[in-house]
């Protein structure tokens, strides 16, 4: 068993880029705390994972566009479910504060 934790403490210090950690890996799913200051996803990159993504902004906001033109503009409390093979980027974060997401993928393929 994995000592509890937090999501909303021990903040990383350095937020010059957004900072990924992974919290859980288990057999289907992987979780992880996502943690940004004013990042986006680089001009002409859309996500598109093999995985569903269910994500959801703990503290602070951000915006996620769809290349099917669908923008969804979250803030703290709100989820989103992406389906798997769904293109999409984040168009931006907030700069006047951390934001932190949680992202559950499902159907994560693991060699463990």
């Amino acid at each position: 068993m994995r000592v509890p934790g937090n999501l909303l403490t021990d903040l990383p210090a350095d937020l010059s880029g957004e900072v990924v950690q992974l919290l859980l890996r288990a057999p289907g799913v992987r979780v992880e705390r996502i943690v940004s200051h004013g990042q986006a996803s680089p001009a002409g990159f859309w996500y598109g994972q093999a995985e569903r993504e269910w994500v959801v902004v703990l503290r602070g906001a951000g915006r996620v566009r769809f290349e099917d033109g669908r923008v969804v503009e979250m803030r703290a409390g709100d989820w989103l479910d992406i389906p798997a093979g769904a293109r999409h980027r984040v168009e931006w974060t907030a700069a006047d504060e951390v934001t932190v997401w949680l992202a559950v993928f499902v159907g994560t393929h693991n060699d463990d």
